[in-house]
């Protein structure tokens, strides 16, 4: 308590502008130092100025280490609370929700069990619902690949066997008994490790956490509980969300051992597209689900800001970050979405809005754009994703050009840059930052230090440009609009703003890896965007396309 009294007092002391009096030479800096100081935030005082300010800002100072006196866990928000659509009630009250997935067909168990390792979770699901095969071992099978491809891949921190067999075991009774839970219900997958899940270690990928546990279970792995999925193993994140390299070495992309998965969600992507888990969960704040699942060739969600719950997760940056699945086919993450979503009465963010899905929405229903300007660009996949618009319209969809809002990115990422710094202020002043794999410029620690040097107007006004961001987003046109997966400023935009977004294979390059295409949305408007998606998905069979060297046969 005398921690919290004292934060007040000095609080109210700077509001007032109260200067505590100190003599001039009892202040720890100078005029001089000052100075120094605004050529780092390109502005100049005069000198007269600067005297003026000395005593303020000791206050401040004094007020700075009053507050590291507190302790803050990461696991406690801002106060102010991102909201993607101020002014707009997103719950859209009295709209029902409605989903119409599509139905399996002709689905029979293989001989060799281990054929299914690339199923998708519907076709999974069928099996199971059916009792041609069940939770259990499909469970076995799963955690066998995983022991036999994890250390290939450097994808697992812990399998969870004890929890996996407990969970499968209950499945395959209540499926025995006619409780047939849902889709889910019975199917093996892997969390991303920044996930706690109580009675296993959470470490973030990152040797100062990798002892850590916490007495709890994210909101995100309940869900999948009550759906009556299986948790059959925590996967890797580059350290503390950021790339491919964690504590125990780089997560390897399956098509090419040679290279890292991307990241963050590392882990999530690598066991996925190599057929170690059914399906498994990442997260994004700037990528951390779209770049990974391009460079291993799978399908990834990223749901709006606020669709998902974020309790239990590692907080990176309160206003961006999001949860999502990691898949093998489009309609597997609306499967995942639908169970995972909604508010938990814990993360403030998360929003009541209805979730509508059908597979049997025509093309021709929607309103499709695609960035013209992002297309007529020279860049890699050009080919491929001229290829994905010729597709589209074949389908029967009329494709619509935009253009995204012309406002500056790169001076918005000062937001995640000063947030991921606050969340981690802790391991910066103890610096046992310096424990951290990656050492590098860019890699977190020399960051979350240079971050210190934001001032708090600036990302303010940052948080301004933002609102500007997400008014002009509102006023595209179209319901859904195609872009290349990296193209332009499209992926800093859309985290800032909040939008969903489906990523997808749609071809190889001439080194015979994965590229992706991105489909994106409105805000809560996920139905229509995988809609779109498995349209294009459905009518091509990149998906079904997988790293050799990770066959059943191997």
């Amino acid at each position: 308590m005398r921690a919290w009294k004292i934060a007040v007092l000095v609080a109210v002391a700077m509001a007032a502008g109260f200067v505590l009096g100190l003599a001039k030479d009892e202040l720890p800096f100078t005029k001089n130092d000052i100075a120094g100081a605004e050529k780092l935030i390109a502005l100049t005082f005069t000198d007269a100025e600067r005297d003026s300010m000395q005593g303020d800002l000791a206050d401040y100072r004094k007020g700075y280490e009053a507050l590291r006196d507190l302790p803050i866990p990461n696991d406690v928000p801002p106060a102010l609370v991102f909201n993607p659509a101020p002014g707009r009630d997103l719950r859209v009250a009295g709209k029902p929700q409605r989903i119409e997935w599509s139905k399996p067909k002709g689905i029979k168990r293989p001989a060799r069990l281990e054929d299914v390792a690339f199923w998708s979770v519907r076709d999974l699901a069928e099996l199971i619902r059916t009792r041609q095969v069940t939770s259990t071992e499909l469970t076995q099978m799963y955690l066998a690949r995983l022991r036999r491809f994890g250390p290939k891949l450097e994808c697992v921190v812990s399998l969870t066997e004890e929890r996996a067999f407990a969970s499968a075991k209950k499945a395959d009774e209540e499926i025995k008994k006619g409780h047939y839970r849902g889709i889910l219900h019975g199917i093996p997958y892997g969390a991303k490790d920044l996930l706690a899940v109580q009675g296993y270690k959470t470490t973030w990928g990152s040797a100062p956490y990798k002892e850590q546990n916490f007495n709890e279970t994210a909101t995100v792995i309940k869900r999948l509980d009550d759906a009556g999925a299986v948790l059959i193993a925590k996967l890797t994140l580059g350290e503390l969300a950021w790339g491919d390299v964690w504590f125990g070495g780089m997560t390897r992309n399956p098509w090419n051992l040679e290279e890292g998965s991307s990241g963050s969600s590392a882990g999530s992507a690598s066991a996925t597209s190599a057929g170690c888990v059914a399906f498994a969960i990442g997260t994004e704040t700037w990528g951390s689900i779209v770049s990974p699942s391009t460079r291993c060739g799978v399908t990834g969600l990223r749901p709006t800001f606020g669709r998902v719950s974020r309790a239990g997760a590692m907080a990176l940056s309160w206003s961006m970050d999001k949860i999502g699945p990691i898949c093998r086919t489009v309609e597997d993450c609306g499967i995942v979405l639908d169970a995972i979503k909604g508010p938990d009465g814990l993360d403030p963010a998360v929003i009541d809005a209805p979730f509508t899905y059908s597979a049997k929405t025509k093309l021709s229903d929607l309103k499709i754009g695609y960035v013209k300007s992002l297309f007529e660009e020279d860049y890699p996949n050009k080919a491929n994703d001229v290829a994905t618009l010729e597709k589209l319209r074949q389908l029967g969809a009329t494709l619509v050009p935009i253009e995204l809002p012309k406002v500056p990115s790169a001076p918005l990422a000062c937001i995640l840059t000063a947030e991921s710094a606050a969340a981690f202020d802790d391991l910066t002043r103890s610096n046992h930052d310096d424990m951290m794999a990656r050492q590098v410029r860019n890699a977190w620690p020399n960051t979350f230090r240079a971050a210190r040097f934001i001032p708090a107007v600036e990302y303010i006004q940052a948080n301004r440009a933002r609102t500007i961001l997400m008014r002009e987003m509102e006023k595209l046109p179209v319901d859904v609009y195609i872009t290349p997966a990296f193209g332009g400023d499209n992926l800093l935009y859309t985290n800032l703003t909040g939008n969903p977004c489906v990523v997808l294979p749609n071809g190889f390059n001439d080194k015979g890896r994965p590229t992706s295409i991105t489909f994106m949305g409105r805000l809560f408007e996920e139905g229509k965007v995988l809609t779109v998606a498995k349209a294009y998905q459905d009518a091509t069979d990149f998906h079904l396309k997988h790293p050799p060297m990770f066959a059943a046969a191997n």
